[in-house]
């Protein structure tokens, strides 16, 4: 599974990713990673228009910063559908 999040470097930018880590550690899930990509014609092909954006596999699950307890069940969503 491949984590993406989206950003043009704001501070709810800042805090998804760091969020995403820190999610990432407390679970255990150190064969994940975060990738936080800036560049914004990435960012477009995925047709995002407001960030941070939230990617999992290629599929954009969320859009804004919501907190980290959505982030992670967004996560463990993922996670389900692959099995």
């Amino acid at each position: 599974m491949r984590i993406k999040v989206f950003g043009v470097g704001c501070a709810a930018c800042r805090r998804m990713v760091a969020d995403v880590q820190r999610i990432l550690e407390k679970n255990g899930w150190t064969h994940l990673e975060v990738e936080y990509i800036q560049d914004v014609e990435r960012i477009m092909e995925y047709h995002v228009m407001s960030t941070p954006a939230l990617v999992i596999d290629d599929q954009v699950v969320m859009v804004g910063y919501r907190g980290p307890s959505k982030i992670e069940q967004a996560i463990r969503d993922s996670l389900q559908n692959l099995s």
